[in-house]
Formats: C-alpha cells, structure tokens, sequence
C-alpha cells in the first residue's frame, strides 16, 4: 500500500531539509525496531546528538571567527571614531569602509564569516524543529501505525464534523481542526492524549472499528512512553489528574528544560558589561535580558506543550552544552598566529585562484595576535579588565 505522509512544511529549504531529516530519524527508528525497541522519545535523543553532532565543524567555525572578532575591536573602533559625525560625507563613509575592509583582509576574514555560519545553521535549526513538531509526516514507521484507523474514519459520512467537535470539546490545542484528507487524519490522532484515545472509541459513530482504535492506541502509546510520562502528553496534565510521581516526573521536564538552557548559555563566551561605549553597554545589557528570560520561557512553555517537544529541548542543550565544553578546550588550546596565519593563506589562496595578485599584509596582526595571547596566559590589572572588554565582542 501506498504510504501517504502526514502534513510537511512546504517552507522552501526547510522543507527539503526536514525530509532529509525524517529519514535520518526514520532509519534510527527502524534500527531501533532491530533490537526490539520502540519509542519516540528515544529517538527524539538520539536524533538530536546526531544533528547537532554534524554541527560542530559550523559551530568551531563561527567561534572562531568571534575570538578574532576580539582582537579586531579596537581598530575598528578607532577607525569608527575616526569617521564620527560624518555620515554625510561620501567621501569619508567610503574611506572607513575602504579601512574597515582592510582590518578584515589583515586578519583573513569576511565581515560576513559569522552571518554566513548563522545562515547555514538557522535552516538546519528550524527543519530540526519541524520533524520533532510532527513526527507522523517525516517519518514513515509512526505513519503506518495510524493506517487502519484513518482508512475507518475517512469512510464515516460527516467524519470532519464529527472530529471538529471532539476538538473543541476536548479543548485540543495542537491540531485545531481537521479536514477531509487522510494527512489532517493523521495530524488529528497523533495528537491524541492516553484519556482521548479512550474517548475516541466512545464515539458511535467509530463503535465499527473501536477494537481497531483501541488496538492503535496501545501501539502508539507504546512508542510514546517515556519513562512514565506519555510524550504527547503535556506536563501541565499531569501535574492536574496525575498521582505524586507522574506530577514530580511531569515537573522535571520545564524544570530541566531550564537548567539545561541556562548552563548552555554559561558557557558561551559571556560579554563584559561594564567597559566599552554605550552602544556596547546597551547590546550586552539586551543579552543579559534575553539570556535570563529565553530559558524561563522555554519552562513556562514546557507546561502545556507536549512532554517531547520537552525532551526535544532538554536533550538539544545537553548536546550544545558537551559540544561547548569541546569547542572551548579546542579554542584555549589554539595558538591566535596560527590562526591568523591559516586564514590568511586560505584568503591568498582565494585570490591565486580568482586571478588577483597577493595582498599586502603588514606584521601587525601578527602583533596584535602575539599581545593577545600573552593576556591570556594570565596578566592582571588594567591588562587584564582591557581583555575583559575584547571577550564582550566574541557574542
């Protein structure tokens, strides 16, 4: 039989990428299935350690990109207060960009180098979420468990009336109303709580097939036990109905979802916040906030979205947690010449390549990479708090 996937993002890129995506969880599933194991929460883990794993190179190389990004402040600062106040000098806008452009040549990067790894990851980051958002439409082995059941309800007369009202009296917040194609079926029951599969069955107009539906509730509640919670159960659920251990395992989800987020964020390259102009203040200032706000946004959130999107979370900053830990190690361990250097001969490189004729490149970066790394060893005092406010640029 010819299998039909559940709704798909049909964002371009996006798209594409999160139906590469389901086939990667599809085949971690099946290989799963081998050894006797089905569940989805499992997956979701296990997915999330192999995106992000593929990420790191992308990671290492915006980082890198940032720890140089230090050291080149102060002359594109200097070159910025060269040219103050004179925005309406054409002349002058085009000397400082001509400047500007030359810092970033002397230490062989772009001044796009860290949007182009943004670019790259964002589209990756979003598919990712998509997949784990509605799992039935990426990946074919949670599909066929619904097969049988949609198959009975697609041939009810009045079937979308029937599961509209269920809807709404059920107060269902992820799918908000369905159609009369089979993939919005699938949506519909993949959404369905342990209690609503109950209620599903008690509908007269399913009481044909209610065996079958009872039958694909105990499967896919199968795949979806996790611990003791049920993933497409919300924690919030829990905490309201649930006995003493549902309602602390329910309360561990927003719970570690935050903790988790928060030491993520510890160990990203942490902005000064009291050198620099203002505009440095205020930017630092506005990332404080959002750090200590995005991961209690993310708990409050985990209360009434499903424990997997949950798990989602919390296994993805454990991943970029470990994966900071080893980028950091890698970084510290890195001579900043070395560096420079290796940037500078993919640069010239490029150019041999495009025709052009070496660049002339002065010993001050050098300069500037030798001081740098010679405050990093360890020097105290005003050395030391100057240092301090070249770390602020690296986020």
């Amino acid at each position: 039989m010819e299998m039909i996937l559940a709704t798909k993002s049909s964002t371009p890129i996006i798209g594409q990428l999160a139906t590469v995506m389901g086939w990667i969880m599809d085949g971690i599933y099946r290989l799963l299935n081998i050894f006797g194991i089905q569940n989805i929460g499992l997956c979701i883990i296990i997915f999330s350690i192999l995106i992000y794993a593929l990420m790191t190179p992308l990671q290492i190389k915006q980082q890198k990109f940032s720890k140089l990004s230090a050291i080149m402040q102060p002359e594109l600062q200097k070159i910025q207060k060269k040219y103050k106040g004179k925005n309406n000098d054409t002349a002058a806008m085009q000397k400082m960009q001509e400047e500007t452009q030359a810092v970033y040549q002397k230490y062989g990067v772009s001044p796009t180098g860290s949007c182009v790894q943004l670019a790259i990851q964002l589209p990756i980051l979003y598919a990712l979420y998509q997949v784990i958002q509605n799992i039935p439409a990426y990946v074919g082995s949670v599909y066929n468990v619904f097969n049988g059941v949609c198959t009975k309800i697609l041939a009810v007369d009045g079937f979308t009336d029937i599961i509209n009202n269920f809807i709404a009296d059920n107060k269902m917040t992820r799918v908000r109303q369905v159609t009369d194609n089979a993939d919005s079926i699938v949506d519909f029951l993949y959404a369905l709580s342990p209690s609503q599969w109950k209620s599903l069955q008690d509908i007269s107009q399913f009481s044909g097939f209610s065996d079958q539906i009872s039958k694909t509730a105990s499967e896919i509640q199968k795949m979806q036990t996790f611990g003791v919670l049920n993933i497409a159960d919300q924690p919030l659920s829990y905490i309201k109905t649930g006995s003493l251990i549902l309602i602390i395992a329910a309360l561990a989800i927003p719970l570690l979802s935050w903790a988790t987020q928060m030491l993520n964020l510890k160990l990203m390259p942490q902005a000064a916040t009291q050198n620099g102009n203002d505009d440095n203040n205020a930017m630092a200032s506005s990332m404080k906030t959002m750090n200590t706000v995005m991961p209690l946004m993310s708990a409050f959130f985990c209360f009434t979205f499903p424990v997997g999107l949950g798990i989602y979370w919390i296994a993805s900053a454990v991943v970029r947690s470990i994966q900071q830990l080893l980028i950091n190690r890698h970084l510290n361990k890195m001579n900043i010449d070395d560096l420079v250097n290796e940037n500078m001969r993919k640069m010239e490189a490029k150019r041999a390549k495009e025709g052009l004729p070496p660049q002339k490149i002065t010993n001050q970066a050098h300069q500037s990479a030798r001081n740098i790394n010679k405050v990093e060893k360890g020097m105290s005092g005003t050395d030391a708090v100057s240092y301090t406010h070249l770390r602020a640029h690296e986020t």
